[in-house]
């Protein structure tokens, strides 16, 4: 009996390692495949230390979830900084897919080293190309470097490796990877405008009330006469803001800090998350987000030849809204029971109809992927065209805001003076 290393992916989408016995690698490969794992790496263990970082998968990833080893936070330090950023890995995977159309797949990691700029990618490279040279697969090498490559990044390489077709899917992560990008691209340029204007608005009502409103105010608390409620309103709110900034400050920290913690509660961020998605308006702008790129992802896997099961069940981390998330593990349960996609998403009742029909005309037209990417194409263009209209509704909307409290504070300090006015005329 001989002793293997694996790194798998169980039904919930996590990565599982450590080492089995069996009599030859099939056997191995047949023990995972009972236990319902999606095998990403499996090879013989070395038992003087092996290459590489000399540690086996478990080992590896125990001290990397102990906080109390000093080997393993180090090591997971050194791993993030040395982490390839989403646009890194679009771009390095859209160049091994183009080299290795043309040269052998050694010679093509070697050209990315030799052209990569920056210290961090190229250490990155150098590792997945000295893995390639000691004779494991490329999905074998890209796990030395987990925090740069996803389980279901490394899933699809291995599928591409398995069935021949490796150049091709390369190229259909690029353009994956590069779809994604561009809709987070387009999401946060819609977004910047707005914010920066909403932080600014503040910013300047905020200095009025501490800074200017005081000091106008005092010269009215002499005059012996009843000020508007108006000017007694702003002139609270203004002493309140003037002398509780800190603790104001204090409690919208902790409150966001709370926030935080809450949501890595998984009952709790599915609450916030199921509320969200039944927001008006912006709840179906989430929905049809977050299921565009469920249905790119899924369309990707199908196309590689992965076992639909196996694609949703890799597809489900890639989620971040729990609700869809929870709604897709409901999904390979079905699929797996022998249950259709379509019919699957349709008794879920979260996904978009659209979705939902051409999920089901793929399935009987034996085009799934097909069907599933032109799904996730007009999701994405809708998308784009209620953002920008939301967008260009927004900004005058908190032009008109800002406008409006700078005015209430204006009036607020003008009542007075012309109350004074009439009464010197009298």
């Amino acid at each position: 009996m001989a002793q293997y290393r694996y790194l798998a992916v169980d039904e919930a989408g996590q990565e599982r390692g450590g080492q089995l016995q069996a009599a030859s690698e099939e056997a191995a490969r047949r023990q995972l495949l009972d236990r319902r794992y999606h095998i990403v790496e499996l090879e013989a263990a070395r038992t003087s230390g092996g290459a590489g970082n000399g540690l086996s998968a478990e080992r590896r990833i125990s001290d990397a979830d102990n906080p109390s080893l000093l080997g393993g936070l180090s090591a997971l330090w050194a791993q993030q900084r040395s982490k390839l950023n989403n646009k890194e890995l679009a771009l390095f995977t859209r160049q091994l897919a183009t080299l290795a159309e043309v040269a052998p797949l050694e010679e093509a990691l070697r050209t990315l080293t030799r052209q990569s700029e920056g210290a961090r990618v190229r250490a990155v490279i150098e590792d997945v190309h000295q893995g390639l040279l000691e004779g494991r697969r490329l999905a074998d090498a890209m796990g030395r470097q987990r925090a740069s490559f996803p389980p279901l990044f490394r899933a699809m390489v291995a599928a591409g490796e398995s069935t021949g077709s490796l150049t091709s899917i390369l190229a259909r992560l690029a353009d994956l990877q590069e779809r994604q990008a561009e809709v987070r691209g387009k999401l946060l340029a819609a977004l910047a405008y707005p914010i920066v204007l909403t932080v600014v608005a503040m910013g300047v009502v905020a200095a009025l009330m501490i800074f200017v409103v005081p000091r106008v105010v005092e010269q009215f608390s002499d005059v012996g006469q009843q000020l508007p409620w108006l000017t007694r309103a702003v002139m609270t709110l203004s002493a309140f803001a003037a002398s509780w900034w800190w603790l104001i400050l204090l409690l919208l920290m902790a409150g966001g800090a709370s926030f935080a913690a809450a949501m890595k509660q998984p009952e709790f961020k599915y609450r916030v998350d199921a509320g969200l998605l039944r927001l008006p308006l912006l709840g179906r702008l989430l929905r049809d987000l977050h299921a565009a790129r469920f249905a790119r992802t899924l369309a990707t896997m199908v196309s590689s030849r992965l076992p639909l099961v196996e694609g949703l069940r890799l597809t489900v981390p890639t989620i971040s809204n729990a609700a869809l998330a929870s709604a897709t593990n409901g999904l390979v349960d079905q699929v797996r029971a022998g249950g259709s996609l379509s019919s699957a998403m349709r008794d879920a009742d979260i996904f978009p109809p659209l979705l939902v029909y051409m999920a089901a005309s793929g399935e009987s037209a034996g085009r799934l992927e097909t069907m599933l990417e032109r799904a996730a194409d007009y999701m994405e263009r809708e998308f784009d065209r209620f953002t920008a209209a939301s967008m260009a509704l927004l900004e005058p909307v908190i032009i008109v805001l800002m406008g409006s409290c700078v005015a209430l504070i204006i009036l607020a300090i003008l009542l007075p003076i012309l109350q004074l006015q009439t009464l010197a005329g009298l």
